[in-house]
């Protein structure tokens, strides 16, 4: 397991804080009934690159989803320079995924009920 620096975890935090709220916008504005959240965000170490991992609810629209976000990562990657310019210099690039830890959870779950 990679060990993260201080100032990594403190970027990861604060960028996933701030994606939480413009995802959530995005959100109203595209993808109505649909629940998207961020589960996790990487930053690399020289902070050049963040890797966010999305939660999107209902699973079977996360492909459709996630490529209409990664579509609008430079808009993103603006918006969220502008909220972090304060305290971040350089944005990072962003990398969408999705993080499908939930439905695997479920998969065991149910075969565990079997």
């Amino acid at each position: 397991m990679e060990q993260y620096s201080t100032r990594q975890n403190k970027v990861s935090r604060l960028i996933q804080r701030e994606m939480a709220d413009l995802l959530l916008r995005l959100n109203k504005e595209r993808f109505h009934g649909k629940l998207i959240s961020v589960t996790v965000v990487r930053v690399t170490k020289d902070l050049g690159v963040a890797r966010i991992y999305l939660s999107i609810f209902p699973s079977e629209f996360g492909i459709e989803i996630l490529e209409e976000i990664r579509l609008s990562a430079r808009q993103l990657r603006g918006d969220l320079g502008r909220k972090v310019a304060k305290t971040l210099r350089i944005v990072p690039e962003l990398e969408f995924f999705i993080d499908d830890s939930l439905d695997y959870i479920d998969k065991i779950d149910n075969l565990l009920d079997k």
